[in-house]
């Protein structure tokens, strides 16, 4: 019997439950690694097929993480065992999935180049890259909302009924996925173009593809076979 498995027994945990803690706390080693989440910032959560949601503790340093020290919450928020308390923007997770019942994770992180377009005030849906044109799109900025306080998770609720990846202003970003490796694989095209853009901004002008050339980026979608939202195909509401 493995180590996770023998933990798991003796916590009385489902398969389900000890894959997604062990998994948890292995995104939480990249996001850290990355440089995506530093010191006790950021939040990660997976939703198990009962509805309740595993998530990163309050003041946790998300590199440092180990399985039997997660929360475990009700789709309301409100502990369902004796285990750390859920993170202070547990908000963030629940809009989430209440506004998105087909994905099961979700991570807020504080990617540098990503916040930092959010300051200077660029955006991110402008379309400068064919691979991401092609699968999540633009990339909505959410207004500013103070961390800790109901205005946090309100000031995405409308932007994940249409988007997976979106930032937001001066503080961080929100990504869901079908699993946790699909809301960490976002994040990393998220930062991976904010550092793009970044760099284009630093050398010269930035020259956005032109309408005729995404339609044709979006056009492959189908063939492709990818079928997931992207808001340069569905725009969000205003």
């Amino acid at each position: 019997m493995s180590g996770i498995e023998e933990l798991a027994h003796r916590r009385g945990w489902s398969d389900e439950e000890a894959r997604l803690r062990n998994a948890i706390c292995e995104i939480g080693k990249l996001c850290y690694a990355r440089g995506y989440i530093v010191a006790a910032d950021g939040n990660i959560s997976a939703r198990l097929a009962d509805g309740t949601i595993v998530v990163t503790p309050t003041g946790a340093m998300k590199g440092f993480l180990s399985p039997e020290n997660l929360a475990k919450v009700d789709m309301q928020g409100k502990p369902v065992d004796n285990g750390p308390r859920a993170s202070s923007e547990i908000g963030i997770h629940l809009v989430s999935y209440h506004e998105r019942p087909d994905m099961k994770a979700v991570l807020h992180c504080h990617p540098p180049h990503a916040v930092a377009m959010t300051i200077a005030g660029i955006d991110l849906q402008t379309p400068i890259i064919p691979e991401i044109i092609v699968t999540i799109g633009g990339i909505p900025t959410a207004p500013y909302g103070t961390p800790g306080t109901p205005e946090l998770p309100e000031s995405i609720r409308k932007i994940v009924k249409c988007s997976d990846t979106l930032v937001m202003q001066n503080h961080g970003s929100v990504t869901l996925g079908a699993n946790l490796l699909d809301a960490y694989k976002k994040l990393d095209m998220l930062e991976h173009t904010a550092k793009i853009l970044w760099l284009a901004h630093c050398v010269g002008k930035v020259n956005a593809l032109p309408p005729e050339a995404v339609q044709k980026l979006l056009g492959t979608r189908g063939p492709l076979g990818i079928a997931t939202v992207n808001t340069l195909e569905r725009p969000c509401p205003r």
